[in-house]
């Protein structure tokens, strides 16, 4: 008489401890199987997302993002935070702003997705990161993130600031590292002048490094220039996003005009010409800053992050008038 062998599909998903290590070829045992055969998390599992708010110097970093070889504030802080959570894989990190080589941070944010396991570990997670990062980067907090939050895609707006030194008996040494000494003096009343052209939504692309696939309208709420104290002025930059050297290129114009070199209308010119003038010089980063990113009430973050995921496009011209 034959008898009949019981096959791993008809096996009780109650006994999973008695599964051959030989994974069935077909059928849903398969499937099933496959989340057992690897030591890592079921794919299924839901993690924790955790927010964490940054502030660095730029100076000694090749900007946010990695790159190989390269000192980064996104691997100096990615394998610390490894290191303090304990968990079975370096986490990966999502950021707000992805600052350029030489830019530092005062209000920087992230988020990054953890074993639920791992959370208990991270509440006590910044005064142990105080111990495994470097001087120049800190997480101030890392807490729970509320559902729906993204750093980058649900955020409201960036405000960043540029501190510019058009005094050179003003210069401070201190302050050499965060502030830009301009050799000329600036009036900010003409490059507040020249900067309302620029305000609300606009193809940025002349004040911008093209980068494949990526767009280049914003919608920028804020550019202001004030005097922090004498012989130091200091412009405050908010948008909804910003393009590749969108505040640098912004602020190189802006200092012609101040310094006389161009005149108020020019800044108008060159946005609405769509490309590059040569004559708008990119500042350079060590005197800019991401002072602040604002993000909607908890209830809104998803809905918020689904709108600025569309891909931006040029708005319609204006009707001429009649």
């Amino acid at each position: 008489m034959k008898t009949s062998r019981r096959t791993p599909a008809s096996r009780s998903a109650a006994t999973p401890a008695r599964r051959p290590a030989a994974a069935p070829a077909s059928g849903s045992a398969a499937a099933l199987s496959g989340t057992l055969a690897a030591p890592r998390p079921e794919p299924r599992q839901t993690l924790a997302r955790l927010r964490l708010d940054l502030s660095y110097d730029g100076s000694g970093f090749h900007g946010w993002s990695r790159q190989p070889g390269l000192r980064t504030v996104q691997q100096v802080v990615e394998e610390a935070l490894g290191r303090a959570l304990a968990g079975p894989a370096e986490p990966v990190l999502t950021v707000a702003g992805r600052t350029d080589a030489g830019v530092h941070a005062r209000g920087q944010v992230a988020h990054v997705d953890v074993l639920p396991g791992a959370w208990p570990a991270a509440s006590p997670a910044a005064r142990r990161l105080a111990g495994l990062l470097p001087p120049d980067v800190r997480v101030r907090a890392i807490r729970s993130a509320p559902d729906g939050f993204d750093a980058r895609f649900s955020a409201l707006w960036r405000r960043y600031s540029y501190r510019v030194c058009d005094d050179p008996a003003a210069a401070d040494p201190l302050r050499r590292h965060d502030t830009l000494w301009y050799p000329r003096p600036v009036d900010i009343a003409r490059m507040n002048d020249a900067a309302r052209a620029c305000l609300g939504e606009h193809d940025f692309a002349a004040f911008c490094r093209r980068r494949e696939g990526a767009g280049t309208v914003r919608e920028l709420l804020r550019l202001e220039w004030t005097r922090a104290s004498p012989g130091v002025a200091v412009a405050t930059v908010a948008a909804d996003a910003f393009c590749h050297n969108m505040v640098r290129a912004l602020v190189g114009a802006l200092l012609t005009v101040g310094d006389g070199r161009r005149p108020v209308g020019w800044l108008a010119d060159v946005l609405a010409a769509g490309m590059r003038d040569p004559a708008a010089v990119v500042a350079a980063p060590h005197g800019l800053c991401l002072e602040e990113v604002r993000y909607p009430p908890d209830a809104d973050l998803a809905a918020r992050a689904e709108v600025t995921r569309r891909f931006r496009t040029a708005p319609p011209p204006a009707p001429d008038p009649l």
